[in-house]
């Protein structure tokens, strides 16, 4: 026994639809007005049902969009986040997790040796702020460098941070990991300065604070630099064993290697 394939619509209000871009309501509508008719439901009931099958199918296109847009390398979620391996305060997490440091245009500024949950926390949050409606960008501080170098070339900068400005959060990764030289440090100064006040910015490095002359050429620049991303700042500093160290140990733990 076949089920009965429901009727089309009326050409006219197929167009209709269409031209309104109602992709949603047109695809549902042929089977909920069957639904509507079989059932009795009252107008308002039909309405109310198309209306929220629409917004919930443009929501779910807008995440898959924003998400997309972002270009995180990889994807991580909270939930993933292991807090009792973490030596980040519990409410320092909880605050962080509510997002509300990015309404607030605050950054966030996690310092601490490779393996400590850095990236891992900055890409968690940045997928929260997606799925929460922001609008988020990630870059590693060599990509963020060279798409601003990009701009050199055509006198093109001042656009290109403002376009990446029009994010709501900025996700800087790896800062420290490659030395900049003097243009790279003073791209990376106007990017941050242009942020300042605007835009929550989300920074992880393995250099403490006072160990960025390292990679920034400029001591003038590396001060200013840090002037104005500190003054707004969650900074928080991870320590501890690294992760895959500790992952990579327990995964070996009863094997036996042989080398010739």
């Amino acid at each position: 026994m076949t089920a009965k394939t429901p009727p089309t619509l009326a050409p006219d209000l197929v167009d209709g639809l269409r031209r309104l871009k109602l992709a949603a309501m047109r695809q549902l509508a042929p089977e909920l007005l069957v639904t509507a008719k079989t059932q009795r439901w009252a107008p308002e009931e039909l309405l109310r049902t198309l209306i929220e099958a629409e917004i919930s199918a443009r929501d779910a296109s807008n995440a898959r969009n924003r998400a997309k847009a972002a270009a995180f390398p990889v994807t991580k979620t909270l939930d993933e986040f292991d807090r009792t391996a973490s030596s980040i305060a519990p409410a320092t997490l909880d605050y962080l997790s509510s997002l509300e440091w990015i309404t607030a245009r605050e950054n966030l500024c996690l310092v601490g040796p490779a393996g400590t949950g850095k990236s891992h926390l900055l890409v968690a949050l940045g997928v929260a702020a997606v799925e929460a409606g922001h609008r988020v960008r990630y870059f590693t501080a060599a990509d963020l460098v060279e798409t601003l170098y990009r701009g050199l070339a055509d006198n093109s900068v001042g656009r290109v941070i403002d376009t990446l400005l029009r994010n709501d959060l900025i996700i800087c990764d790896e800062v420290g990991f490659a030395p900049l030289d003097d243009t790279g440090a003073q791209l990376l100064f106007r990017f941050i300065a242009a942020a300042y006040e605007r835009r929550a910015l989300g920074i992880a490095s393995h250099w403490p604070f006072e160990s960025w002359g390292r990679f920034l050429p400029e001591h003038t620049t590396a001060v200013s630099l840090l002037d104005r991303l500190l003054h707004h700042a969650n900074v928080v500093v991870t320590d501890g064993e690294s992760y895959r160290m500790r992952e990579a140990r327990t995964k070996g733990a009863g094997t036996v290697t042989k080398h010739r």
